[in-house]
């Protein structure tokens, strides 16, 4: 499985973009979640699903440090970096 910071956001997007019922285009990776509409069922699904495909325990108090799909890659790269060292 690809854990690059882009591969990362990719999935997010697409993952999110699903529940949304959008396209993934339409979720701008730089833009906060309240933005985007993502709303705690949303993010609650995320934390879920984030925690099954990459084994990272992602809180809610994380997504609030990093609001949006770019800064959530990276916080998701670094774990994962972190947890193969």
């Amino acid at each position: 499985m690809d854990t690059s910071k882009e591969a990362i956001v990719t999935w997010c997007r697409e993952y999110l973009a699903d529940l949304m019922e959008v396209p993934a285009a339409a979720i701008d990776p730089q833009a906060d979640f309240d933005r985007l509409g993502v709303d705690s069922a949303l993010a609650v699904s995320l934390l879920i699903e984030v925690e099954e495909r990459y084994g990272i325990d992602l809180s809610p108090e994380d997504l609030y440090r990093n609001p949006n799909l770019d800064a959530v890659g990276a916080y998701l790269h670094e774990q994962l970096a972190e947890n193969a060292a």
